[in-house]
C-alpha cells in the first residue's frame, strides 16, 4: 500500500502513475478542493500531524510514502520526515524541476528578509504572488506599504485573507493561463514578490515577464527537505522507485533503453575525466525533459581518456540486452569540433540504407545521439576552465562498446536490416516498458478502465512515446488518460476497448507496424513477424504504382524507406495500406467507431477519408 501527499500538479502525476497498477492506494490532501482523476485511489482530506500519520501507516500497512506536496508545505514535509525516521518507511519526493538561470532575480532566505529589503528601499506598490497562506508572514509589509495579493478564487482562500484583515479591494484572483505580462503592465508594481515555485508553478513565465518590464523580482528560496528523501523528477523516475521499494505494487517493472545507458555512461566518463573522481550515479535528461538517475557500475580514468560502464536494466521486459554492460569511452580531440560517435566492440555497423543512419556509421540511433550530445555539452560548460583554451567547441570522441554485443545481435533483427558486428543503441523515450507479457495487456485494460471511469468516450491507442507526441497534436483537447500505448499488441488492445464499451477508438500507427498489420498480423513484434516485401509490392501494384516504385520496394531494407520511395502523402498506396489495416481491425471492434491514422516520421497524419493529410 502506498500513501501519497499531494494537492499539486505533482500530486496528479503521482496519482496517474499509481493508477496504472490497478492497485488501491491512498491520496491525501489538506482540503477537498482538488478534483481527483483516479479509478483506484482512496482520497483522504484534512491535515494530519506526524503522530496521526504514523498511526495511519501502521493501521494500513503502508510500504511507501510519496511526498508530492507543495515545496513550501514546510510543516507537512517535516511531519513526513519524522514519520519516516520513526517507522523506517521510505519516502520518495516527486520534485519539481527548477530553472537553472536566475538572472536579475533577488533571492531571500525568508519572508522577513524580503520585507526588510522592500521597506528599506521604499518600494510602495508591491505585487505578492506568494499565495494566500503568506499574507500573515508578510503582514509587516502590507501594513506599511501598498500591496496587492494574488490568491486562488475559492472560499477557503477568501476566508484566510479575511481572517488576517487583508483589504478585500487589494485581492487579485489567479486565472489559469493568465498572461503575466499583461497583469504586470496593468498594475505597474514597484516590485514583485514570489516563491521559488519551479516550472510547474509558472516561475519562468513570471520571471520573464518581470524582466521584460524591468520590474525588481524578489524570490523566497524553497525550504530544504530531508536529506533522507529519495528525489525523483517525473513519472518514469517515480515508477522506478515504486518498483524498487514496494513488494509488487506493479506486476511488471520498467527499465531503461540502451540509449539511456550509453548516455549515462558517456556523462559519467566525461565527469570522471575532468574531476578524477568516481561517479556512483549520474543524472541525465530523458527525451521528455525528465531527469533520472542512473547507477554507474565502473569508472576508469587514464591520462588522455576515461571510460564508464552501466549495467542495462530492462525491468521485466524480456530484452536480450538486459544485464548487459554498456560502456562509453571519451577522449578530447582538438582536430574536430563537436561530438563524434565511434563504433566500439559489440556495437553494430550500418551496411544498408533505410535505418536513418549513414552507411558505415555505428548503429547509434538519432535520439540516443541527441541525448549524449546534450549531456556532453552540459559537462563541458560546467568544466569550461579545464578545457584546452577553454573552448566549448572542442571535439569529443565518444566510443560506445557492448562487450557481449556481437553474440547478442544474432538474437535480434539487426542482421536482417544490414546492421553487422553488434547490437544497436536505441530508444525514443529512454524507457523500456514491459510489452511482451499478459501483464502488459492487463495494464492496458486497467488504463482503459481508468479513462472510462473519468468519462472518456474517445480512446487513442498508439505504439509509444514518439507516435503519441504526434497524435496528441491531432487531438489536443483529449485528456492525457485517453492516450494509451499498445506496444505491439494491437489486436488485444482493440479487443479490450470493445469489451469495456469504448464509443470511439483511434489507432495511431507508424509505417513499420502498419505494413505488418495490413498483412493481417495483430501482434507486430519483430520477433514474431518481419516486413514482407512481396506483400508491400502487391499493395503497390493495387495502387497502380510505377515500375520504378516497384523496383525500389524490392531493394529496401526498412519500411520507413517507403516515405522516400513514395513521397506524396496523398498517394493511393497509403490509402490502400490504411484500408487494409482497417479491414484487419474492424471485426474486433463492434461497439463503436474505429479509425486508423497513419503517422509519418515528421508527424503528418494520414486518414482514410478523402485522401488528404490533416
Amino acid at each position: 500500500m502506498i500513501l501519497i501527499f499531494g494537492g499539486t500538479t505533482e500530486g496528479r502525476k503521482a496519482v496517474k502513475v499509481c493508477d496504472q497498477a490497478g492497485t488501491p492506494f491512498y491520496y491525501a490532501t489538506k482540503g477537498n478542493q482538488q478534483m481527483i482523476e483516479s479509478a483506484h485511489s482512496i482520497h483522504l482530506t484534512g491535515g494530519m500531524d506526524d503522530k496521526q500519520i504514523i498511526k495511519f501507516c501502521q493501521e494500513k500497512a503502508i510500504q511507501l510514502i510519496i511526498d508530492a506536496a507543495h515545496p513550501f508545505a514546510e510543516n507537512l514535509h517535516q511531519n513526513i520526515a519524522n514519520v519516516s525516521k520513526e517507522t523506517n518507511i521510505p519516502v520518495v519526493r516527486l520534485e519539481r524541476q527548477y530553472p537553472k538561470s536566475y538572472k536579475n532575480a533577488l533571492w531571500f532566505d525568508n519572508y522577513d528578509e524580503a520585507t526588510e529589503y522592500l521597506l528599506r528601499t521604499n518600494k510602495n506598490n508591491i505585487l505578492a504572488l506568494t499565495g494566500v497562506n503568506t499574507i500573515e508572514k508578510l503582514k509587516k509589509l502590507w501594513q506599511n506599504t501598498f500591496c496587492w495579493f494574488r490568491i486562488l478564487d475559492r472560499n477557503e482562500s477568501r476566508e484566510v485573507a479575511s481572517a488576517n484583515g487583508f483589504p478585500k479591494e487589494q485581492i487579485l484572483y489567479y486565472h489559469k493561463d493568465e498572461d503575466e505580462s499583461r497583469l504586470f503592465k496593468r498594475l505597474k508594481p514597484d516590485a514583485i514578490v514570489t516563491k521559488e515555485s519551479g516550472e510547474s508553478g509558472g516561475f519562468t513565465k513570471k520571471l520573464s515577464a518581470a524582466r521584460e518590464l524591468n520590474i525588481p523580482f524578489l524570490v523566497i528560496k524553497r525550504p530544504k527537505l530531508s536529506e533522507h528523501f529519495i528525489n525523483v523528477y517525473g513519472e518514469h523516475g517515480l515508477r522506478k522507485e515504486i518498483d524498487r521499494l514496494t513488494d509488487g505494487f506493479f506486476k511488471l517493472k520498467t527499465g531503461f533503453t540502451t540509449g539511456t545507458c550509453a548516455t549515462a555512461a558517456t556523462k559519467a566518463a566525461l565527469l570522471a575525466y575532468f574531476t578524477k573522481e568516481n561517479q556512483e550515479k549520474v543524472s541525465i535528461t530523458l527525451p521528455n525533459g525528465e531527469w533520472v538517475f542512473i547507477p554507474i557500475s565502473k569508472i576508469e580514468v587514464h591520462e588522455d581518456e576515461a571510460s564508464a560502464t552501466v549495467i542495462k536494466d530492462a525491468g521485466d521486459d524480456p530484452d536480450v540486452t538486459n544485464g548487459t554492460r554498456i560502456q562509453s569511452t571519451i577522449k578530447l580531440n582538438p582536430n574536430h569540433k563537436g561530438v563524434t560517435f565511434l563504433q566500439g566492440e559489440g556495437v553494430g555497423r550500418v551496411t544498408l540504407p533505410g535505418v536513418g543512419l549513414p552507411i558505415g556509421a555505428p548503429a547509434i540511433n538519432k535520439t540516443p545521439q541527441t541525448m549524449m550530445k546534450r549531456e556532453v555539452f552540459k559537462v563541458l560548460r560546467h568544466h569550461q576552465e579545464k578545457i584546452p583554451n577553454r573552448k566549448l567547441s572542442i571535439g569529443i570522441d565518444v566510443t560506445i562498446s557492448v562487450p557481449d554485443g556481437k553474440e547478442l545481435a544474432t538474437k535480434t533483427f539487426n542482421p536482417k536490416i544490414g546492421i553487422v558486428d553488434g547490437i544497436s543503441i536505441i530508444g525514443t523515450s529512454g524507457v523500456v516498458k514491459p510489452f511482451s507479457s499478459e501483464a502488459f495487456v492487463a495494464a492496458i485494460h486497467r488504463e482503459m478502465q481508468v479513462a472510462k471511469a473519468l468519462g472518456a468516450t474517445h480512446i487513442v491507442i498508439n505504439s509509444g512515446a514518439k507516435s503519441e507526441a504526434y497524435i496528441k497534436s491531432h487531438y489536443p483537447d483529449l485528456p492525457s488518460q485517453s492516450f494509451i500505448h499498445y506496444g505491439n499488441f494491437i489486436g488485444k488492445t482493440i479487443k479490450v476497448a470493445d469489451k469495456i464499451g469504448i464509443k470511439k477508438l483511434s489507432l495511431g500507427i507508424m509505417i513499420g507496424k502498419a505494413v505488418k498489420l495490413a498483412e493481417g498480423f495483430l501482434d507486430t513484434h519483430s520477433k514474431k513477424v518481419v516486413m514482407n516485401k512481396k506483400f508491400i509490392t502487391s499493395l503497390a501494384k493495387e495502387a497502380n504504382a510505377s515500375e520504378e516504385v516497384i523496383e525500389k520496394i524490392a531493394t529496401m531494407n526498412m519500411a520507413r524507406e517507403l516515405w522516400d520511395i513514395i513521397p506524396e502523402r496523398t498517394n493511393k498506396f497509403y490509402q490502400e495500406l490504411l484500408r487494409k489495416c482497417q479491414e484487419v481491425c474492424q471485426p474486433l471492434f463492434q461497439t463503436g467507431t474505429l479509425e486508423v491514422l497513419l503517422i509519418d516520421n515528421s508527424g503528418n497524419i494520414i486518414e482514410i477519408t478523402d485522401n488528404k493529410i490533416s
